[in-house]
This record gives C-alpha cells, sequence and structure tokens, in this order.
C-alpha cells in the first residue's frame, strides 16, 4: 500500500498513539550518576495513553537517582520506510499501591502484544527463571509536551 506523497514525514497524533500502542520494542534511556546515557530495550504497555514498563536491577536505581528518561520506539529497514516516536521527560517508579490500581489494565495489554513471544518459564535455567518470576516495579514515563515522531513512508519513495 503506497501512500500519496507529502513533503512532511510528521505523523497526525492519532498515528503517533497507534504507533505507541501497537509498537514492539521501547528502548528507554535512563542516566547513570556520572551523567552517562544507558540505553536498554524493554517491553512496555500503553495504559491510558501512558507508557508503563515492568523493570527490575539498575534501571530503577538509575531512575530513583535521577527520574530523567527518554523513550523510543522505531520501526522499519529501509531509510524511506523508518518510522518513530521519541518521548523525554521524566519516570516516576511507582508504589506499590499505585502499581496495584494498574495492574490489570498492564497484564492486559502486555498479554496482547507479547504472549507469543514469550519464553515459557519452565524453560529458562533457574537462576533466571526465579528472577522472572520475582517480578519488576512499574514505571510510568511522564513525557514532556514535544513529542518527536516521523514517518518516512509518507514522502511516497520506492524502497530500494
Amino acid at each position: 500500500m503506497s501512500r500519496p506523497p507529502t513533503s512532511s514525514v510528521r505523523m497526525p497524533r492519532s498515528e503517533v498513539d497507534t504507533f505507541l500502542r501497537d509498537g514492539h520494542t521501547g528502548i528507554l534511556t535512563t542516566l547513570r550518576s556520572d551523567g552517562m546515557p544507558i540505553a536498554m530495550p524493554v517491553w512496555y504497555a500503553l495504559v491510558e495513553g501512558t507508557v508503563i514498563v515492568e523493570t527490575r536491577g539498575k534501571k530503577l536505581a538509575r531512575l530513583r537517582h535521577d527520574p530523567r528518561a527518554s523513550f523510543l520506539v522505531e520501526s522499519g529497514r529501509h531509510w524511506a520506510e523508518l518510522r518513530a516516536v521519541h518521548l523525554t521527560g521524566w519516570a516516576e517508579v511507582l508504589s506499590p499501591d499505585t502499581a496495584a490500581a494498574i495492574a490489570e489494565p498492564v497484564r492486559v495489554e502486555m498479554a496482547r502484544k507479547y504472549a507469543t513471544y514469550r519464553t515459557d518459564l519452565s524453560e529458562m535455567p533457574a537462576p533466571t527463571r526465579e528472577v522472572y518470576e520475582s517480578g519488576g516495579t512499574l514505571v510510568r514515563l511522564h513525557p514532556d509536551e514535544r513529542i518527536l515522531h516521523w514517518d518516512n513512508r509518507r514522502l511516497g519513495l520506492p524502497i530500494s
């Protein structure tokens, strides 16, 4: 399906929301205590229009030290089909009570997106299984108003 050529690669807000909702892997960037950014792939859910990540370990420690974060979702193999949404802002490590209030919609959305991609816990080595069985902590991204987004497919260029 080709799109009519346009001079803008900007997506309408509805497309930004759909792209975030249906994107597969996000890249969450946090800051080390020395200010060095660390970008890590994460699975995520879009719940009530907000990016929610379940994570553990050093990402949580970095966010507790400095909540500034960015989040990128991208797709496309050829330049003419590259699409992305990039959010900057701060990340809130949710309290157990707040996390419990949104746990069910997060679980449902994560299952919708990732059920067919998960490795069964019984197939994991015991130490890995123990980490994943213990669960993680929910983090909510609070993006700034400015959202960077582009969809090179809007240019209508051939894919070579």
